[in-house]
């Protein structure tokens, strides 16, 4: 799960540059990408929306779908995030537009899109906004694929529970922190409903006229040393409340990471969701 400040931060440099090295070197963006393309039928797609595509690792795998023929967009709010994008992801198929995923039936042409898909991203969104505005772009029989990181949904899959072999890295930050920096997290409420659970969804998908076709609770595994590489990203370090300098923040994790196994398997749960524009919609 993405800390609070992960909500903004994304215009600034260190960020962009720090994301993009992350998606080129470690898999977990480019495998669920991958997930999520390849759920949204693209086989015959004209024209297909990747949604907060940031630096542009879910347009790459939308792109390895597609036909030749097709055309991708890529909407995003930070132009920094894009202009890093697209000093690596060149393609003559693939536009950029710097807006909010609020606003995407603004930028889209009028006869509409075939496939929206939205990766680690669409819980920092007005969600009902979101939902409606993709219902206005997809045509008929049109999918909208996104995924919920599991402490968004209320989710976690078996295998966080089956291949822990020792204390996670967040824990081990946490009592570094507290014992070399006398840091004590903010207090928190007991129970905390889920930001963005399954119910949630359903209800504002069939507000905004959308069908839900499938939804799965997915399992991505990594490293230990692709988790460091991830927390060492400035939006995702942590403790995320902002107690600590980003560069104390380093430190906590150069001593935390030595007391795990690099190659120590970590697992990362997803809610998949599958939604449709029904094919009887103008």
């Amino acid at each position: 799960m993405a800390p609070q400040d992960a909500l903004t931060g994304w215009d600034e440099n260190d960020n962009a540059e720090a994301y993009e090295a992350f998606t080129r070197t470690h898999p977990m963006y480019n495998t669920t990408s991958r997930d999520l393309a390849c759920r949204a039928g693209l086989a015959d797609a004209d024209l297909v929306v990747d949604l907060c595509g940031g630096a542009g690792a879910t347009a790459r795998a939308i792109l390895g779908l597609v036909p030749d023929r097709a055309r991708v967009v890529s909407v995003d709010s930070s132009g920094t995030m894009q202009r890093v994008g697209r000093r690596t992801l060149s393609d003559p198929r693939l536009s950029w537009i710097t807006a909010p995923a609020e606003q995407l039936a603004e930028h889209v042409p009028a006869d509409g899109v075939d496939a929206v898909v939205c990766n680690s991203a669409i819980w920092k969104t007005d969600t009902p906004a979101v939902f409606s505005a993709v219902a206005r772009v997809l045509r008929p029989g049109g999918r909208f694929v996104f995924n919920i990181g599991g402490g968004f949904a209320g989710v976690r899959h078996p295998d966080e529970h089956t291949v822990r072999t020792g204390p996670s890295l967040n824990a081990l930050i946490l009592q570094i922190a507290a014992r070399d920096h006398g840091y004590t997290p903010p207090s928190k409420t007991t129970d905390a409903a889920p930001k963005l659970p399954l119910e949630t969804v359903t209800t504002e998908l069939a507000a905004a006229g959308l069908a839900l076709v499938e939804t799965e609770v997915t399992a991505q595994h990594g490293t230990m040393a692709e988790k460091k590489a991830w927390l060492s990203i400035p939006v995702f370090a942590r403790p995320a409340d902002g107690a600590l300098t980003h560069a104390q923040r380093m430190k906590i994790l150069d001593a935390a990471y030595p007391l795990t196994a690099p190659d120590a398997v970590t697992v990362t749960s997803w809610l998949v969701v599958v939604a449709q524009q029904p094919t009887g919609t103008p």
